[in-house]
């Protein structure tokens, strides 16, 4: 269905025209996220309608009939668009899907496999208030750990959280890189709030891509020739010419199914771990706001996606007031940046974690911060700054 030889797609760094004209644009921000998808060339969306990720499944539907080489498909559920995107990888495709809560959880099974095969894709998961079908159109940030251990057993993988239009556009395309470069599926974790917000989003003239690597006759898994568990192997695609076995079973450098030997298992979970883990330096982003790293706090503010705007507005209010505030802004969620906040806490004399959940990146703060404490929502509103002034004026 669609191959695509090596001569015909440049391997690893290399820098495109934008397929947008270059200027100032007014987007919404799932309409900049599915921009994003195809400035990264992402050639193979499927899909399921669900709210509050339709617009980019709507908006990629749209856009896909005027590019060429470009394909859509609606299918019956998110079980089905998920293994569609699988499968669509594994023929040469850059290949996406998008959804939201529920959708989000019928997904984790293929997420697993896609992790255990190797299979670069993104999913990107508009959050909405929960559990279950909740509350359709209401913001929410309650898929935080779920994103990371969603899938079950021990893997590493990547987690993107934008805050504004303009981000949905930048790490929807960073997010594509980071699954090639890895061969890993990346999630672009943003919520309501930042999916249906309109605002000025800045497309530059170039883009800057990876292209997946190919090697005739390599091993297609675990890094054999190189020997180094961290090391990313190269992928071929079905129509390559190469002979392919993809198992979510254990299996060996060749996809051979190795489901009793101990040795496989421990290099298999081994190198699916290292090689996210140990390369953190190439993609592990925090923003420091309001604040020099080496600044002593009154007040450090930690958060990420929405409800990181507020705590933006929170923390310049009590700027103005004299209180020596700041803001740790986590780009990158998962792998936690254990080091960037082990740094930022140090220097603080209080921690408060503003977040639309129960307190999932703040369990998360706490074990380098234990006085930490927790600025929450769950009401299916977003937390605003008098939220955040409200708590942080009390304690």
């Amino acid at each position: 269905m669609m191959t695509a030889t090596t001569a015909e797609k440049p391997m690893g760094w290399h820098t495109i025209a934008s397929v947008l004209a270059p200027g100032p644009y007014l987007m919404q921000g799932d309409e900049a996220c599915a921009e994003g998808a195809i400035a990264a060339g992402c050639n193979y969306y499927a899909g399921y309608p669900i709210t509050p990720a339709s617009e980019i499944m709507e908006h990629i539907a749209r856009r896909f009939r005027a590019l060429p080489g470009r394909v859509f498909a609606q299918m019956e559920d998110e079980i089905a668009s998920i293994g569609s995107v699988v499968g669509a990888s594994w023929a040469g495709a850059r290949a996406m899907t998008a959804t939201s809560g529920p959708g989000f959880s019928l997904m984790m099974e293929n997420l697993a496999y896609a992790i255990m095969t190797e299979t670069p894709l993104v999913i990107v998961d508009v959050q909405r208030a929960g559990p279950s079908t909740g509350q359709a159109t209401r913001p929410s940030q309650g898929d935080v750990m779920q994103a990371r251990y969603g899938a079950g057993s021990d893997y590493e993988i990547i987690v993107l959280t934008p805050w504004s239009a303009a981000e949905m556009y930048s790490e929807t395309i960073r997010a594509f890189n980071l699954a090639e470069r890895f061969r890993v599926p990346v999630i672009v974790l943003a919520d309501e709030g930042i999916g249906h917000l309109r605002e000025r989003v800045q497309i530059g003239p170039e883009t800057r891509l990876y292209g997946r690597v190919r090697a005739a006759g390599a091993a297609p898994f675990v890094a054999e020739a190189s020997g180094a568990m961290d090391a990313v192997p190269p992928m071929p695609a079905f129509g390559d010419g190469e002979r392919l076995m993809v198992t979510g079973s254990t299996h060996d450098p060749r996809g051979y199914r190795r489901t009793s030997e101990a040795d496989a298992q421990a290099a298999l979970v081994d190198h699916l771990t290292r090689k996210v883990s140990e390369h953190r330096d190439e993609y592990a982003r925090v923003e420091r706001l309001l604040m020099d790293e080496d600044e002593e706090l009154d007040l450090l503010l930690v958060s990420f996606g929405f409800s990181a705007r507020s705590a933006y507005a929170a923390a310049q209010e009590l700027r103005s007031e004299g209180t020596r505030a700041g803001l740790l802004r986590l780009c990158t969620l998962w792998p936690f940046d254990d080091d960037a906040i082990r740094a930022a806490t140090a220097r603080a004399r209080r921690v408060l974690v503003p977040e639309m959940n129960r307190g999932q990146v703040l369990r998360e703060v706490q074990r380098h911060a234990p006085a930490a404490r927790g600025c929450n929502r769950t009401d299916g509103e977003g937390i605003t700054p008098d939220d955040i002034l409200a708590v942080a004026r009390k304690w």
